[in-house]
């Protein structure tokens, strides 16, 4: 697999290369956002870590201008920019997950294994599924509503799979930290709640009143009803 990472700070983006080419990485690096939007976009780069304080292009911007062109593409932010704000910038971006500077290397190397898994997942799920007015094209991460192709993220269509799934019932919150993002302590279920919030906006003909992801008072989010 070929990492791409995104890191001004020379020191920090030397250390990774170091770390992950012993892991058996193939790695390439870009110190500014262009370089990164410009080489990200390759077919042959199969995962970006991305910082946010990028010179001559702000890694929001680049993380956004990635998922348009590669919807598929995981992408992991790391940054000092630790606050709640800053989390849900990148999220809402298209970022897969965010670790926060000073990170552990080892959780660094647990994070990619583990989007890895998810992006290399062949799901047996049905790819295409029309609802409400709106064509999920799950294979192709793309939503389709009035003629227009919207992108969506790989945790998007992880959401959309999984109640999908599991149509017959409602999903917790938990059950779709535990399933979708892989669990971790500093992920809280408030972030579930912020992906779907951004995910409405994509998809369903009136975001305020959802008819593809639909709330369940209690309990938590289920598949709607054509």
């Amino acid at each position: 697999m070929r990492i791409l990472i995104v890191e001004d700070e020379r020191s920090l983006r030397e250390a990774l290369v170091d770390l992950l080419t012993k892991r058996g990485f193939l790695v390439e690096t870009a110190a500014d956002g262009f370089t990164a939007a410009d080489r990200g976009v390759e077919s042959d780069i199969d995962f970006v870590l991305l910082d946010l304080a990028l010179p001559r292009l702000d890694g929001v911007e680049v993380c956004r201008r990635l998922r348009m062109a590669r919807p598929a593409l995981p992408i992991l932010i790391l940054t000092a920019r630790g606050s709640e704000e800053e989390r849900v910038k990148g999220l809402s971006a298209g970022a897969d997950d965010y670790l926060t500077k000073p990170f552990g290397t080892k959780e660094l190397v647990a994070r990619i294994d583990a989007l890895r898994r998810r992006a290399s997942i062949a799901p047996a799920d049905a790819e295409r599924v029309e609802i409400d007015g709106c064509l999920l094209d799950l294979g192709r991460c793309e939503a389709h509503r009035n003629g227009e192709a919207i992108a969506l993220t790989p945790r998007e269509v992880g959401i959309l799979r999984w109640l999908h799934r599991h149509r017959t019932r409602a999903v917790s919150r938990a059950e779709l930290l535990q399933t979708v993002w892989g669990a971790s302590d500093e992920i809280e279920t408030r972030t579930v709640d912020m992906t779907i919030a951004n995910l409405r906006q994509k998809i369903e003909r009136e975001p305020a009143e959802p008819r593809i992801v639909v709330t369940v008072k209690g309990t938590g989010y289920a598949w709607g009803r054509t």
